[in-house]
Order: structure tokens, then sequence, then C-alpha cells
């Protein structure tokens, strides 16, 4: 299985970068950078360190995604549409753990996954899709408990609140038929009311090198439920983009997330 890993230089580049270097059914055959980055024309294992890869890191992505089965992408919303454009068109799969998607982005990639095999998480986690796969039942048969989503990433992340916590409260709406713009409530600040029954409230930690944390409580009069994942690094990410990149292979075109990836659905 030929991987090639965008966004090569970033936290979760160097990460996927490692992660490949320890399967046994797949080997690097690219990093992608943007253009113009210093790292460009080296050995991608300076990146990470240890034995070369015989893979020089590279700012040409038709070049790079030909040359792969998947390339597995934590890159931006924008980066991200494009690479998948580029796999669409050359039939390649991708691995798309970007966060931040918009609206016109997702639906950009809806569209492309005609043409194409996608997998698309906003977290890649094995735990973290268990626990969405836990809250639809929870928040289905407890209809009358409040549900508050707390998150805690570290301090260089732009995006507010994830896009895993995002996912959170989209699986808690349709699980009691709504949808979360309707319920959502991100600021209370300015708030002197009582909280709205149905209501699904979100808060936002950012600090030091939390790796990233998510809590779900579900709370009743008398008895609360709390959903938790921890992430101790960032391997756990990585670990399970390549799990996801060995279901693409031999799949059809489509528009998979981790719950298929995990035979959850």
């Amino acid at each position: 299985m030929r991987i090639a890993v965008a966004g090569a230089t970033g936290r979760m580049g160097r990460a996927v970068l490692a992660a490949v270097r320890g399967q046994a059914d797949a080997c690097l055959s690219g990093a992608l950078v943007r253009a113009g980055d210093g790292a460009c024309g080296r050995d991608a294992a300076t990146l990470i360190g240890g034995a070369p890869f015989g893979v020089p890191v590279s700012d040409a992505p038709e070049e790079v995604i030909a040359g792969c089965d998947v390339l597995v992408d934590f890159t931006a919303p924008e980066a991200s549409t494009h690479y998948a454009e580029i796999c669409a068109r050359l039939g390649k799969g991708a691995v798309i753990g970007t966060t931040g998607l918009s609206g016109a982005a997702s639906e950009r990639l809806r569209v492309l996954a005609d043409r194409g095999r996608f997998v698309v998480a906003a977290n890649m986690s094995v735990g973290v899709n268990l626990a969405l796969h836990v809250l639809e039942i929870a928040a289905r048969a407890l209809p009358d408990a409040d549900i508050e989503i707390l998150e805690a990433h570290h301090r260089h992340k732009i995006d507010a609140p994830s896009g895993t916590a995002l996912r959170l409260g989209e699986v808690a709406a349709a699980a009691r038929g709504r949808r979360l713009v309707d319920v959502a409530v991100y600021d209370r600040h300015q708030e002197r009311a009582p909280r709205v029954p149905g209501s699904i409230g979100f808060a936002t930690l950012r600090a030091g090198e939390i790796v990233g944390e998510h809590r779900v409580y579900l709370a009743l009069p008398s008895e609360r439920l709390e959903i938790a994942h921890i992430a101790d690094n960032r391997e756990v990410f990585a670990d399970g983009a390549m799990r996801a990149a060995r279901f693409l292979m031999g799949r059809p075109h489509g528009l998979y997330d981790m719950q298929d990836v995990l035979g959850l659905r």
C-alpha cells in the first residue's frame, strides 16, 4: 500500500510519517508540503528522524498523488478539497482528517466522491468514533437529559469548537430528530435565563500542548452519564488514518467515515 502524506511538516503529518514507517503492509511514496516549503528536496525521514525513506519532500501535488494508492491528509480545508479533486481525477483514495471543513467544502467532497474514494472524519481516533456510537445510543435513550460538550486542545488550534466536538453535537441532535444548528449554544456570556430544554451546550479550552480531550455530559435530575475520550498523543489519529487507508483499498467510489471503517454500520 503506497501512502502519500499531505502536510508532511505539520504535527499530524509527522505523526503519519512515523506510523507509515511502522507498517509491514505499507510504504511511503510521497511527502507533500506547501509551495516553497524549506523542506522540499530533503528526504522525508529528516522530518521525524531515523533511517532514510528514499522519498524527497515535494510541493508538487499532481506528482505526489499520481504515485500513491492513498493520500493521508491532515491539512486545511482549501488544501484538502484541492487535493481531493486531484485524487478523484487520478483514481486515488484519500483519508481526510482535516478539521474546520465548511458546509461548502463538505458538499464539494460529496460531489467528488462520485468519482473518488474518500474517508472523511473530524477525528480518526478509534476511541472517539466508538464514543460517537455510544453517544447516539445514549442521546436516544435519554431524551430528557441535558447535553453539554466540553473539549480541550493545545494553544495552537485555530478552530473552536473542535470538529470532533461539533460532530458529537451533530450525532446527539440527530439521535433526537433535531439539527445541531437549531439547538446548539456556543456562548452563554450574555445569557440571563435558565437553560433551554433540548439545547446542546459547548465549552472550549485552549491551553499548553493538550493533544485532545472531549467529554459529553448527559445530565438528569438524579444522575449523570459522562462519555469521555482523552488522546495522550497524536499516534492514535495516525493509527486510525492507517486503518482507514487499508479500508479504502479496493473499495468502490464513495464517501465513507470512521463508522464505516470500524464496521459500526
